[in-house]
C-alpha cells in the first residue's frame, strides 16, 4: 500500500513537470491548478458549503486536505463554525474568534470527479498559457517574425509562430501572393490583443512598416541609425516609395539602400514579391520633398496651400501622365509619403486657373469697393485676395504701392463698409433660417458661420452642444485631384460643418463647451429653486 501511495505521489509530480515543460508555463501554476481541482472534488464529496483547502507538496507530492472553521459561542452554521467545547478536540486552547484546521481524510476519485478535475486543470493551464503568450508577444509589436503556414481559412492565413499562432488577414497580405500550408513566411507583428478566446496576434506583409523593417535587416546603416527612413508608402505587390535621410554627410542614403549593383534593395523586392521600390532623399522642406516624391516626373513649380493643407504641383504637359502614374498610383503614393493632398496641373491648367482667379478677384474688388477695373486689378496683382486684407492691412503697406498713395484711407474705409454690409446680409440670412441669437454670443462664430450652421440644421444651443469637435471643425480629407479621365473617382470626405473656415480643434472645443454651458447652469439652478420652494412652503 505504501508503495502504491508513493507511486501516486511521484506520478502527480511527474505530470506537473511534464505539463509545465510542454506548455512553457511556471510549474507552480500547474501545482496550483491541481490543488484547485482536488479542493473542488473534496467540496463535492463533503459538501460545497464547507471551506475546504488542499495543499500539494511540490517536492514530495504529499497531499494535505483540511476544513477551516471559526470558533464561536453559539453555532449558526455547522459547516463553517464550531463551538468552543468541540474546538478543544481539534486545537487545545482555542478561543472565540480563532480559525482552526479540521483535517480531512484523503478522497477517492470516481470517474466523474476525475473528469471534472481534469477539466479544471486543463482550463487553468490553458489560461496560464494564454497569459504567457500575451506577455511574450505584447512588447514585440513592430518586430519581424518568421513562421510556418498552418492553414488558410476564408482567405486569412494562420501562421504557426512556435509558441503561439498569428493570423495574416486578407487585407494585410500582398495581393496575388500564393501561400500554401507548410510555407515559411516572414511578416511584421502588427497588433497583439487580449480576447476571450486567447491572445490574438495580427501579422502583416502589406504594411509600410514591414518594408521599413526589411530594409533595416538588409542595410546595416539603417540598423545602426546612421540612415533613417523618415516616411514610407506602399501599394502592396505593385509599387512603393520610401524617403531616407543620412545623419552622416559622408554617406549617401539612397546609394546605401540600393547597395552594390542593387543587391540590398533587390533582397527586399524579392521578399515583397517583386514590388518596385522608389528610394527618395527626404528633405525637411516640403516643396523639395514633394518634387523628389513625384519622381521620375519633372516638376516645374510647387505651390503650398497651408490653410487647406494641400499642395499644387505644376508639371510640363508631356510629364502629366508620368506624374500621375497608372491609375493615379504615383501621385497617390507621393501624397501618402508627404502626408499632403497633391493636385497635379499642367502649365496650361495652372495658367487658366490663375487667370480665372485674377478675373474673379478683380470683379469682387471692383464691385465691393466701387472702384474702376484698373484699380481692382492693381490690388489683385499686388497679392490682395480678400476684403479683410485691404481693410486691416497696415496703411503704410498700401501707401507703398504706386498709384494708391492718396487712396489708402478711402480704400480701407470702403473695405470696412463692404464687410459690414456682408455681415448684415449674413445676419438677415441667419435669422431667416431660424438660427437662435444665442449662438451669435458663442466665441469665434461669425454670422457667415452661423448661416452655414443654419443650412446644416443646427439652429439652437442644444443642436450645437450635441456635436463632437470633429463633426464641427474637422478638415475634409480629399483624394489628390488627377487630370486623368481614366482615374477612378472617389467620394470626398466633407469634414466638419465648419471645415471651410479653418478653425482649430482647440477653437472647436471652446465653441462646443460654450454651447453646453447652459446645461450646467440648469443643473445648478434646479437644486436652488427647490430649496427656495421649500423655504416658501415652511413660511406658509
Amino acid at each position: 500500500m505504501a508503495t502504491a501511495i508513493s507511486a501516486n505521489k511521484a506520478e502527480l509530480i511527474a505530470i506537473a513537470d511534464s505539463v509545465a515543460k510542454e506548455k512553457l508555463i511556471d510549474r507552480a501554476i500547474v501545482i496550483e491548478a491541481m490543488e484547485d481541482a482536488i479542493q473542488r472534488a473534496a467540496k463535492n464529496r463533503y459538501g460545497i458549503e464547507n471551506d475546504i483547502r488542499a495543499k500539494l507538496d511540490p517536492v514530495s507530492g504529499d497531499l494535505r486536505l483540511w476544513r477551516v472553521v471559526e470558533v464561536v459561542e453559539a453555532v449558526d452554521d455547522y459547516f463553517k463554525q464550531v463551538s468552543v467545547k468541540d474546538a478543544q478536540k481539534l486545537q487545545k486552547g482555542a478561543v472565540v474568534g480563532d480559525y482552526i484546521v479540521d483535517p480531512l481524510p484523503p478522497i477517492e476519485f470516481g470517474r466523474i470527479q476525475a473528469q471534472a478535475s481534469k477539466q479544471i486543470i486543463f482550463q487553468k493551464v490553458r489560461d496560464a498559457e494564454r497569459d504567457r503568450q500575451f506577455e511574450e508577444f505584447k512588447d514585440r509589436m513592430g518586430e519581424i517574425i518568421t513562421g510556418v503556414v498552418k492553414r488558410v481559412e476564408f482567405g486569412h492565413v494562420v501562421v504557426d509562430l512556435g509558441r503561439a499562432e498569428g493570423v495574416i488577414r486578407r487585407d494585410q497580405q500582398i495581393p496575388r501572393e500564393v501561400v500554401r500550408v507548410g510555407d515559411r513566411v516572414r511578416s511584421i507583428i502588427l497588433n497583439v490583443r487580449r480576447e476571450n478566446r486567447g491572445p490574438q496576434i495580427f501579422l502583416s506583409r502589406a504594411h509600410p512598416d514591414f518594408m521599413k523593417k526589411l530594409f533595416a535587416q538588409e542595410v546595416p546603416e539603417i540598423y545602426d541609425g546612421i540612415i533613417e527612413i523618415k516616411a514610407a508608402a506602399r501599394d502592396p505587390g505593385s509599387r512603393a516609395k520610401i524617403g531616407v535621410i543620412s545623419h552622416d554627410s559622408g554617406i549617401d542614403p539612397v546609394g546605401a539602400c540600393v547597395g552594390m549593383k542593387g543587391s540590398r534593395v533587390q533582397a527586399v523586392v524579392q521578399e515583397m514579391q517583386g514590388e518596385k521600390i522608389d528610394i527618395i532623399p527626404w528633405s525637411p522642406d516640403t516643396a523639395t520633398f514633394v518634387v523628389n516624391a513625384l519622381q521620375p516626373a519633372n516638376v516645374s513649380r510647387v505651390v503650398i496651400d497651408e490653410e487647406d493643407d494641400r499642395i499644387e504641383v505644376v508639371v510640363p504637359d508631356d510629364q502629366l501622365s508620368l506624374a500621375i502614374g497608372r491609375r493615379g498610383q504615383n501621385v497617390r503614393l507621393a501624397s501618402q509619403l508627404t502626408g499632403k493632398a497633391i493636385d497635379i496641373l499642367t502649365e496650361a491648367d495652372a495658367s487658366e486657373k490663375r487667370q480665372k482667379e485674377f478675373v474673379e478677384r478683380s470683379a469682387m474688388f471692383e464691385k465691393e469697393l466701387d472702384v474702376d477695373e484698373t484699380l481692382a486689378q492693381l490690388l489683385v496683382a499686388e497679392g490682395f485676395t480678400a476684403l479683410e486684407e485691404v481693410a486691416y492691412v497696415e496703411a503704410d503697406e498700401l501707401a507703398s504701392i504706386e498709384g494708391l498713395e492718396e487712396l489708402v484711407d478711402e480704400l480701407q474705409s470702403r473695405a470696412q463698409e463692404a464687410l459690414d454690409r456682408r455681415e448684415e446680409a449674413n445676419r438677415e440670412a441667419r435669422r431667416a433660417l431660424g438660427v437662435s441669437d444665442d449662438l451669435s454670443a458663442i466665441p469665434y462664430l461669425t454670422e457667415a458661420m452661423l448661416v452655414t450652421l443654419g443650412k446644416a440644421g443646427i439652429k439652437t444651443l442644444d443642436d450645437l452642444a450635441d456635436l463632437a469637435t470633429d463633426e464641427l471643425v474637422q478638415k475634409k480629407r480629399q483624394e489628390p485631384r488627377r487630370r486623368n479621365e481614366d482615374a477612378p473617382k472617389r467620394a470626398e470626405d466633407k469634414g466638419g460643418v465648419l471645415a471651410e473656415y479653418g478653425l482649430s480643434d482647440e477653437q472647436g472645443n471652446e465653441i462646443i463647451m460654450a454651447a453646453r454651458a447652459h446645461w450646467f447652469e440648469d443643473e445648478d439652478a434646479a437644486p436652488a429653486a427647490s430649496s427656495e420652494d421649500a423655504v416658501a412652503e415652511s413660511e406658509q
